[in-house]
């Protein structure tokens, strides 16, 4: 199956709602693939390595320097690989040869083109509040958004989402839903499908101020405790095992508090015992 043919059966897929896993199924490719061309904005991305419409070459970051040093009387090839191989060039000399070749039939060789912004770069300025941009980044994203109407309203959308989210505006989803099915996008529809089928929990989270945060941290503690004993512990024992490890942690937590106030508390008179307890019963009333 053809690049674009397998980009635009994959949308169609996603378009319906179907996961990554079910359109690797589908289609018979592999999840990475799929992926891939799910985040990829267009076939034209995945037809080039980095996003840019050529494809990259090791030489990049070094070609504004060895234009230089052309300009400035150095052509030798072997001095220059040495030279750029110091500074990290990871290529064969064949590479830097061929690339000198036109230079040979021209008195001055230009400077070289901008290099394009990559995906990764641009997909983080848009992510990024305007105000907190710097100048020139801000300058390069207006310039990529005023070539393509489709990325403006790509844009525009991603940080409306963002505003919402970061002023917990959860009343202006069905709003944002709608503006973005009124688009052709997508990435964004698939998103805004994903949305509709748990919306009054993604309303719930774009409105209050609780968050799931203490839920996964015990989660992700309990599966902790579990791949120590390397899948070998029953449910009774992974109990006990987080109680316990409960009760210690409050048993430290405690112990720190007892210290404290020891320290703080006016000296004991002669004769006068400290008072303990034998109850084998950790804090909380957990029982060893």
């Amino acid at each position: 199956m053809r690049t674009r043919e397998r980009y635009a059966a994959v949308q169609r897929l996603r378009g319906k709602g179907l996961s990554i896993r079910g359109i690797g199924a589908e289609l018979g490719l592999a999840r990475g693939t799929v992926r891939r061309i799910v985040r990829a904005g267009t076939v034209e991305e995945l037809l080039a390595n980095d996003g840019t419409g050529r494809r990259p070459s090791l030489l990049d970051e070094f070609k504004p320097y060895l234009h230089q040093r052309w300009n400035a009387g150095c052509t030798t090839a072997t001095l220059l690989f040495e030279e750029i191989k110091a500074q990290g060039f990871r290529g064969q000399y064949q590479v830097l040869r061929d690339y000198l070749r036109p230079f040979r039939v021209s008195a001055q060789v230009p400077e070289p083109a901008p290099t394009a912004p990559k995906v990764r770069r641009v997909v983080g300025w848009i992510m990024t509040k305007p105000e907190n941009m710097a100048d020139d980044d801000e300058r390069q994203l207006d310039q990529i958004l005023g070539r393509s109407p489709e990325l403006t309203a790509l844009a525009g959308h991603v940080r409306s989402f963002a505003a919402m989210m970061c002023t917990l505006r959860g009343d202006r989803l069905e709003e944002w839903m709608a503006a973005v099915d009124a688009d052709t996008l997508p990435a964004l529809r698939s998103f805004v499908i994903g949305l509709r089928r748990d919306q009054d929990a993604v309303t719930a989270g774009l409105t209050l101020h609780w968050n799931s945060g203490p839920v996964e941290g015990h989660v992700n503690r309990i599966k902790m405790l579990k791949r120590q004993m390397y899948g070998r512990a029953n449910l009774d024992l992974l109990r006990k095992r987080i109680l316990l490890a409960d009760g210690h942690r409050n048993l430290a937590v405690h112990g720190n508090r007892a210290r404290s106030s020891f320290h703080a508390s006016p000296k004991r008179r002669p004769g006068q015992q400290c008072s303990t307890s034998s109850k084998n019963v950790l804090p909380g009333g957990t029982k060893l």
